[in-house]
């Protein structure tokens, strides 16, 4: 079942600029596909109230950003749910593309361990919507799963030039990608674990990085407004990622979360989740 949104606000204001002389990017019309999505209830609780979303052994709940299945290059090893990168980069091949578990959440604490090869760069995403638009000739395409939802970058500080790029170093590990910089930095080096959370609840975020609180900005107001309008998803580079982002999570503020292919090795495990509705 699909549902089609229309960015009407866009185009109302680009036919008003339009009459007076001037010209603005629109907001396509897009999808937000509906599939059904798997019940928490079977999944087990640890001791620490935690419902455990992977058991080291299997990808139950797990499916392809856009898909229904789980991408070829998406393997479990050691216990570990690991991507195999091709050092491709972004240009995501057809066994590739990102993970994401099957389940909307709304308010949560997300926490799990990640590890990143050498030179190696992705992302944690979350409150994601899978958004579907029509390419030049009217085919269907999926956009990306970064233009609905907040990054939680993952990255090799010290061997990927992007923790050099953005401002302030907002694109080295845990921080909010391209917005705002984790603070303290305390990122352990390509090959070793290191510990995620994300906080989310009712619009306060809360990035956390072996232990320390490194991020925390504030959904659905004026400042998170702003930050779009100074990153590359302003509406001005990126109009159909600045309205779903300003507004992310939907009419319901929930969205999956998901795993990052970005062409390089990475690893995970321990991944579990505690509902704070």
């Amino acid at each position: 079942m699909k549902k089609i949104i229309l960015g009407l606000g866009c185009i109302a204001i680009a036919a008003v600029i339009a009459a007076c002389g001037g010209s603005v990017k629109t907001t396509p019309e897009y999808t937000v596909i509906e599939k059904q999505v798997v019940d928490l209830a079977t999944f087990p609780i640890n001791e620490e109230g935690y419902t455990v979303l992977f058991d080291g052994e299997s990808f139950n709940g797990w499916r392809g950003y856009g898909k229904d299945n789980v991408p070829g290059k998406w393997i479990i090893e050691d216990g570990c749910i690991k991507f195999n990168g091709s050092g491709g980069g972004e240009a995501q091949e057809t066994d590739g593309g990102d993970l994401i578990f099957a389940h909307k959440f709304k308010n949560f604490e997300l926490k799990l361990e990640w590890k990143i090869s050498k030179g190696g760069n992705s992302g944690i995403l979350y409150l994601a919507q899978e958004i579907e638009t029509k390419d030049k000739d009217g085919n269907p395409q999926i956009e990306p799963i970064y233009i609905s939802a907040p990054e939680f970058q993952l990255l090799d500080n010290e061997g990927h030039p992007d923790a050099k790029l953005g401002k302030d170093n907002n694109r080295q590990a845990a921080s909010l990608y391209d917005m705002i910089p984790a603070n303290p930095q305390n990122a352990n080096p390509a090959g070793e674990w290191n510990e995620a959370t994300v906080m989310v609840y009712q619009g306060t975020v809360v990035h956390g990085q072996n232990g320390l609180n490194v991020v925390e900005y504030h959904l659905w107001t004026p400042q998170w407004t702003a930050m779009l309008q100074a990153s590359k998803f302003s509406e001005k580079a990126w109009p159909l990622a600045y309205e779903l982002l300003n507004n992310c999570g939907g009419p319901n503020r929930e969205g999956y979360f998901g795993l990052q292919d970005h062409g390089n090795d990475i690893w995970f495990r321990n991944i579990r989740i505690k509902l704070l509705d």
